[in-house]
């Protein structure tokens, strides 16, 4: 079967008419800590950007989960494919900096852009050969990199890409031969500028000459001719128009009170000496350049008009696809040397894997062991300081509502299986020894608001408004992630208000991890599960050993009523803190 070398091709997101996908608010973003992994990923904030905005999309659709996890897992397992893919993004301006090839007419667009996009094509060129070379060769075992192969192999083959190379090569060797153009000035009998035509077009650059001595020259043999970029004579004119509502005067004035690029140089008469001038740095450059381009646009129709035609050719919907897969290389690529280096620390990693289809049919939802934060692995050096805890969602444990004492972990072990989540589905392994899933639609987290934004409701009323949202928005197939929500009012209030939170929660049947110092409402759970929900909530501890913290989780009662000494010594109000 031919392929078709303008239809869309993604290794990250397959399947794009069916899947469907959830933007994760920035809120669960933070929440979660992907901002500080992003950041530790990426090399420059422009990655950081892409890296979030893939880990931030979730889909349901299982296929999407595997087929990513079989390219990073070919991506991982070959490291001179990820050496040279890397080495391409460092080569390539524009692929470098994420950008795309815009498809559209050329007809207005003017030289510096159109050079600009010769440029771009260019490094198209390179991209697909440089392509062809690495995954030629490489041992791929992933439908997505297979496909792919497939896929630059027909792009390199076919007639069209030969023939485009021989052009832009051709037109690019005439663009950039052009290295200073020579204009005349008309001046009347004030002296004053009064039409500004192009006298040449020069393969070298302008370079400091003496104005006077070159004007004294011409004078003196009017058919002396020069070499290099000094006048020579040629009175061949091709005017320059002014626009409509503007003299010429002022688009001189303006022009070489400002200065150029491209090297046209700037004469000065009055001062009787010639510079060739830089394009100044802040206000007023882009519209310098913009305008000496517009000029330049018209002085140089030939040219132009060539590389119009010759871009306008190309520029099609393949350039843009193969733009499109850098990013999505770097997004596995940084994730695979991240793993690499941490596994070699010591610390587990794992492929994960969806339920199957009677795993699902007895409940199961999610099957964790050895699962730890990931945050525990950017931060820590030894795998020996990471403590892993085991952790299923089925019919009997869909709700947790997980208690201990102050600074004992819950947070940890509530952030790390968001992030679970967010990996899997991502396709990339996962912190834990294995870990099979249900994917989710979307991840919701209520953790402790910034003051700021509890002004006009006050905590507890912005609480309540928050929980509501995230509620109406939370399906079966979502994972709902609260960190000591209603604990910022009086204990009878937020035990009242949690507990009718949770019986909802268990009839929507969403995944939940409650994490709180309510421990009644752990204790209550008989109680909560009394209703005519499918599914039942459990209390979930994070067991302590006397002072000592364990940070590990086991489904069991409370071990108290309270931690009210970890709490007062949280907010510094023991006897001992108040009184030093």
């Amino acid at each position: 079967m031919a392929v078709d070398i303008n239809k869309p091709i993604s290794i990250l997101f397959p399947y794009s008419e069916e899947a469907e996908y959830t933007q994760l608010s920035n809120l669960a973003c933070h929440d979660l800590a992907l901002d500080t992994l992003c950041t530790t990923l990426a090399q420059g904030p422009k990655e950081d950007v892409l890296i979030m905005g893939i880990l931030s999309k979730l889909t349901t659709d299982r296929r999407v989960a595997e087929y990513r996890q079989k390219v990073f897992v070919d991506i991982l397992n070959l490291p001179d494919l990820r050496k040279k893919m890397m080495e391409l993004l460092d080569k390539i301006s524009y692929i470098k900096d994420f950008k795309t090839m815009k498809r559209g007419s050329s007809e207005r667009i003017g030289l510096w852009d159109l050079l600009h996009k010769l440029d771009e094509i260019s490094d198209y060129i390179k991209c697909v050969e440089a392509m062809q070379d690495c995954l030629g060769n490489a041992d791929l075992k992933s439908q997505g990199l297979l496909d792919l192969r497939e896929y630059i192999n027909a792009v390199y083959t076919d007639s069209f890409f030969a023939e485009m190379k021989a052009d832009i090569e051709k037109v690019k060797a005439e663009a950039t031969s052009v290295k200073s153009v020579t204009v005349g000035i008309n001046v009347n009998e004030r002296f004053e500028a009064s039409s500004l035509g192009l006298i040449s077009i020069n393969d070298t650059p302008f370079k400091k000459s003496n104005i006077v001595s070159n004007f004294a020259d011409a004078l003196k043999s009017r058919n002396k001719l020069h070499e290099g970029t000094d006048w020579d004579g040629d009175m061949h004119y091709t005017p320059a128009e002014a626009e409509e509502g503007e003299g010429i005067v002022d688009r001189l004035s303006d022009m070489y009170s400002k200065a150029t690029t491209g090297g046209i140089i700037m004469k000065n008469v009055v001062n009787a000496h010639a510079t060739t001038a830089a394009v100044p740095k802040g206000d007023g450059v882009e519209s310098t350049t913009f305008y000496l381009g517009k000029i330049v646009t018209k002085l140089l129709d030939t040219l132009v008009k060539k590389l119009r035609d010759t871009l306008g050719k190309y520029v099609n919907v393949a350039v843009v696809n193969i733009s499109k897969l850098i990013p999505e290389f770097v997004f596995y690529i940084r994730f695979a040397e991240f793993i690499e280096g941490n596994l070699k620390k010591g610390m587990p990693f794992c492929e994960a894997s969806i339920l199957s289809e009677k795993e699902l049919a007895d409940g199961f939802t999610m099957k964790a062991r050895g699962l730890y934060n990931l945050k525990l692995a950017i931060s820590s050096n030894h795998s020996e300081e990471i403590v892993y805890n085991d952790l299923d969602f089925d019919s009997d444990h869909t709700v947790y509502i997980l208690t201990g004492a102050n600074r004992g972990g819950k947070t940890t072990i509530t952030q790390a299986v968001g992030l679970l989540f967010v990996l899997a589905q991502s396709g990339i392994y996962v912190p834990a020894s294995s870990f099979e899933y249900k994917p989710v639609d979307n991840i919701l987290t209520h953790f402790p608001a910034d003051e700021d934004k509890t002004m006009d409701l006050g905590r507890l009323g912005e609480e309540c408004v928050r929980f509501k949202e995230l509620y109406t928005e939370a399906t079966e197939d979502s994972l709902m992630l609260l960190n000591e929500t209603f604990s910022t009012t009086s204990f009878e209030e937020g035990y009242y208000i949690a507990r009718d939170s949770v019986r909802a929660i268990l009839k929507k049947g969403i995944r939940t991890i409650y994490n709180t110092h309510m421990h009644k409402l752990a204790y209550d759970v008989d109680a909560l599960n009394e209703g005519d929900a499918k599914v039942k909530a459990s209390s979930l501890i994070v067991k302590n050993e006397g002072a000592k913290r364990s940070f590990k989780v086991e489904v069991a009662p409370p071990e108290g009523m309270s931690f009210a000494k970890d709490i007062a010594e949280k907010y510094g109000v023991t006897y001992e803190m108040l009184t030093e």
